[in-house]
């Protein structure tokens, strides 16, 4: 996904003792207040065996949702919705073939009565190599276009048909810093993220007046089975933690880096009624590193003249 450049805690800490000081007492009313933002909701999630898919599912679920995993890994799906619980079921669902991803719709309103949230999570990353244009393999870039943008589309249309009749809806989909700025990933991944958020902004305006809202969420690198395993396939046999100590370096923001969680958390909001005047919009979690670019300006003192 990148070019080579030079250069849970729990989130709801138990309250030790019986006796609670005023503050503590605040703080755990506070978090209860944030729960159950996706009561009663149905959600289907593409690619949702295993990395940013499976975190957005238990947070869902932790909020109220019931949600269907789909994806092509059938071994791990069952086992990410065993591991789930009682909330999660799983379908199989390849989403090259448009007719998969229709039956895993089928599925979710068949079993639960209707469909409240899609999220397009199914994604690839292709070759790890970033080979000059001249020299692309176009079969490679249709299979990356095949799942990443054709999955997408066919993600939002079979949603789309099942949610614009009832008047309402959040469809979500996963684009990437990389379809914001050239240069971050190989043409085949550049294009297709570049091509998501496109297919946001094309439909949002039509389902908009449906009911149906489309956004998507933009991410900075994350250390996920699919990144790490593609940088293993450049970087040999360094061991996954070192590969995971140099995706934490690439981020911007001093202190934090973009993790799993902070993705599932953005499509909560997303999914929920706090952003029901939402929609058409890419939300961007990258810690700023796509807003600006500093000049290399040498020092006065270094100034040939």
């Amino acid at each position: 996904m990148l070019r080579l450049v030079s250069r849970k805690l729990s989130r709801r800490v138990a309250v030790a003792g019986t006796k609670e000081s005023s503050w503590r007492k605040l703080v755990k009313f506070s978090s209860a207040r944030q729960s159950g933002r996706l009561e009663g909701k149905v959600a289907l999630i593409t690619g949702g065996a295993g990395g940013l898919g499976k975190a957005a599912a238990r947070e869902f679920i932790e909020e109220g949702a019931t949600v269907v995993l789909a994806d092509v890994d059938a071994l791990l799906g069952e086992q990410a919705a065993q591991q789930l619980g009682p909330h999660a079921q799983f379908v199989e669902c390849d989403v090259t073939v448009e007719q998969q991803v229709a039956e895993a719709v089928d599925f979710a309103v068949a079993r639960h009565g209707r469909l409240h949230i899609m999220h397009n999570s199914a994604g690839i990353a292709g070759p790890p190599m970033a080979p000059d244009v001249a020299r692309l393999d176009l079969a490679d870039f249709d299979h990356v276009m095949g799942v990443n943008v054709r999955g997408t589309l066919a993600g939002i249309k079979h949603a789309a048909r099942v949610m614009a009749p009832t008047g309402s809806g959040s469809i979500i989909c996963i684009s990437s810093v990389s379809g914001l700025m050239g240069g971050l990933g190989t043409h085949p991944y550049t294009i297709s993220k570049f091509a998501v958020t496109g297919i946001v902004k094309s439909v949002a305006g039509e389902l908009c007046r449906r009911g149906v809202r489309v956004n998507c969420i933009s991410p900075f690198v994350i250390p996920t089975r699919l990144v790490v395993d593609q940088l293993a396939q450049i970087y040999g046999d360094v061991g996954r933690q070192k590969i995971m100590d140099i995706v934490d370096g690439l981020s911007e923001l001093n202190g934090a880096k973009c993790e799993e969680i902070d993705v599932a958390k953005a499509a909560v909001y997303l999914a929920s009624d706090d952003s029901k005047y939402i929609t058409g919009h890419n939300l961007v979690l990258d810690g700023g590193f796509t807003s600006y670019k500093q000049l290399n300006l040498p020092m006065p003192d270094r100034l040939e003249l």
